[in-house]
C-alpha cells in the first residue's frame, strides 16, 4: 500500500486492513521518490493515496470507500464493513 503522511485515506485503509487482519506492506510515496514515480504512473499523474498493487493489479481507493477496497482485493463480503 502506497501512502503519505497526514492522508486520510491511507489511515482510513490502514486502520480497515488491520481490523480485518489482512496483512501488507507499507511504502511512504513522500520519502521513496520511486514510490511516487509508480503512484503517479499508475495513476494518469497523480499522487493518490492510498495506492495497491496487488500482484500486478494496481488501483487507488481515494476518497477511501470500503466496499471498493473489498471487491479490488477480492476480500469476502461476508467480512465486517
Amino acid at each position: 500500500m502506497y501512502t503519505r503522511v497526514g492522508c486520510e485515506d491511507s489511515s482510513a485503509a490502514r486502520d480497515f486492513l488491520r481490523e480485518r487482519g489482512v496483512p501488507f506492506a507499507e511504502v511512504d510515496i513522500d520519502k521513496d521518490a520511486e514510490a511516487l514515480r509508480f503512484v503517479m504512473r499508475v495513476n494518469e499523474g497523480k499522487q493518490r493515496t492510498p495506492t495497491f498493487d496487488v500482484d500486478g493489479h494496481t488501483f487507488h481507493c481515494s476518497p477511501f470507500d470500503p466496499q471498493k477496497l473489498i471487491r479490488d482485493l477480492g476480500l469476502q463480503r461476508t467480512q465486517r464493513c
